[in-house]
């Protein structure tokens, strides 16, 4: 049997994280001014009218101009629409800074939740409507 099907007959392929995720925005500079100069995400590379990308902790964050990317040749094309969702986490002693930050950037939180083992997140949305939540580390710990 190939050494491939001996793992996936094992259940020893698994993945270890999700590395990059993506926002389709319209506006660069406004993304670059929020996610940058408003939650302090630091921009790794960025090409103009085409895409934005910031590093959150191990991971990325992809914003691209969907305009371009759902006509894209070199890669598989790909945008979307609407309001999509990510969660960002921060570590527990700082959940409250992060409250109290998002409120004196004059951003409402649209949200907060208490999950069923008593953890608490909250939600906003960034300039574009997409919703954006902060949340603990252990929410998906259960």
């Amino acid at each position: 049997m190939p050494l491939f099907y001996q793992f996936v007959s094992l259940g020893m392929l698994k993945f270890t994280q999700i590395k990059e995720t993506c926002l389709y925005i319209s506006d660069l500079e406004m993304a670059e001014d929020f996610y940058h100069g408003k939650l302090g995400m630091e921009v790794i590379a960025k090409l103009s009218g085409r895409h934005i990308f910031f590093r959150v902790g191990t991971c990325v964050l992809l914003c691209f101009n969907p305009k371009l990317t759902a006509a894209e040749t070199k890669l598989p094309p790909h945008f979307a629409h609407g309001k999509q969702h990510i969660a960002f986490e921060v570590p527990q002693d700082a959940y409250s800074a992060w409250k109290e930050k998002i409120i004196a950037l004059d951003i409402t939180i649209s949200h907060c939740q208490t999950w069923r083992d008593g953890q608490e997140s909250f939600y906003f949305e960034d300039p574009f409507g997409h919703v954006l939540e902060i949340v603990p580390p252990g929410i998906w710990e259960y």
